[in-house]
């Protein structure tokens, strides 16, 4: 068991919840209803990939992926990328003054994503059984 790696995603789903709760709260007023809706997509997508982060970690203990600390990886990346630059871009126009650059990271962060999900596939097609 990789205690390093299970404390991370503990901290990455507490994460989740305390900027999920802040956006549908006290960010509210900040946001129209678009941005809103950027904000949820990102928790959305920290959550779901905050729960795969154990599945990859639980299958590492049973020994059952050989490319575990990659898609591991792949997903965090994708979280700070993906979900991170959501979060940004829903308050880009009321609270932050940040570049249009910011959506860039966005398309990035979901490739980190697809890439996870693959290479996940790709151990489960190349192992017999699990």
């Amino acid at each position: 068991m990789n205690k390093s790696k299970y404390i991370l995603a503990a901290i990455i789903m507490a994460l989740a919840v305390v900027i999920g709760a802040f956006g549908a709260h006290a960010l509210k007023e900040y946001m129209d209803d678009y941005a809103q809706g950027i904000f949820k997509t990102g928790s959305f997508y920290h959550f779901v990939h905050g729960l795969a982060l154990y599945i990859v970690l639980i299958l590492d203990d049973k020994e059952a992926l050989k490319n575990a600390n990659a898609i591991f990886y792949f997903f965090v990346s994708g979280i700070v990328l993906f979900s991170g630059s959501l979060y940004l871009l829903a308050l880009k126009d009321s609270l932050l003054a940040l570049p249009g650059i910011i959506g860039v990271l966005t398309p990035m962060g979901g490739l980190f994503f697809v890439s996870a999900w693959l290479l996940l596939a790709y151990n489960f097609f190349s192992k017999k059984s699990i």
